[in-house]
């Protein structure tokens, strides 16, 4: 098996900050909940960065950071000391009104529920983010993203009308109608079979490859994670190690050898 190569949280505080490759980045981030005998330390000192026009994955065991990481990078959690940045935005600079604002209009969010409305059609579903913030969809865009996920005969089906892996493919479309700068997902495939996971799993790839889209992954999956061109490993807290090219052998090897 290859060996993987040193991860990025070996750089030293603030290295990454003006690198402009960077779609999104954690410097030096901690996260702490709770207080005393009860503490946890989720993120210990996380420092790591997320290339534009990359699809990564995020991977570790149960209770290793790895949801916490991608939802502090998203500004849906704050960190307790350190630094998340989105583009050149330091998070910690934002107001809860900027927090909101950036979070609609420049991050896109795929979870394991769909979360789609459901008296609203698939159309009116995808462009939801756009009609709540008083925008004017570019159709070009929106026509690439719906052929992309075959979704242009279910347009006005409602979600219930819809198989799960339909609406998740509905759920990826309302992600990238805004043309995020980054989209985050969280076990994405989660509830899905696996031809459906593998339909919304190769958009994810090919919105990186052919529309620009960034996209930054939590998964356990080892199948998963081989549709991402780079793998981060997270272990008690800290990124432990990185693998490019990943395969689902490779990853599930690794995660054999140190026991995930």
């Amino acid at each position: 098996m290859q060996t993987p190569t040193p991860s990025t949280a070996a750089a030293p505080a603030g290295a990454l900050g003006a690198d402009a490759t960077l779609a999104a980045q954690a410097i030096n981030a901690v996260k702490i909940y709770g207080r005393g005998d009860t503490i946890v330390r989720a993120l210990d000192d996380v420092t790591v960065g997320f290339r534009k026009s990359q699809f990564t994955a995020i991977m570790g065991p149960s209770g290793s950071g790895k949801s916490t990481l991608m939802h502090c990078l998203a500004g849906l959690d704050k960190l307790t000391q350190g630094r998340i940045v989105i583009g050149s935005t330091d998070l910690s600079t934002l107001n809860d009104r900027g927090m909101t604002q950036l979070r609609r209009d420049r991050v896109g969010f795929v979870f394991q529920a769909f979360n789609l409305v459901p008296t609203l059609t698939a159309k009116e579903n995808i462009t939801l983010p756009l009609d709540l913030a008083n925008r004017k969809a570019d159709p070009g865009w929106l026509d690439s993203i719906i052929a992309a996920l075959s979704l242009g005969p279910r347009l006005s089906h409602k979600p219930t009308e819809l198989s799960g892996g339909q609406q998740q493919r509905v759920a990826c479309a309302r992600a990238l109608a805004t043309k995020p700068e980054i989209v985050f997902a969280d076990e994405p495939t989660g509830n899905l079979d696996s031809r459906s996971s593998a339909e919304v799993l190769s958009f994810m790839r090919t919105s990186v490859r052919e529309l620009g889209q960034t996209v930054v992954m939590v998964t356990h999956d080892p199948v998963s994670a081989s549709y991402a061109e780079r793998v981060v490993f997270l272990g008690d807290g800290r990124i432990v190690d990185e693998m490019d090219d990943p395969t689902a052998q490779k990853v599930l090897d690794y995660m054999k050898n140190v026991g995930a």
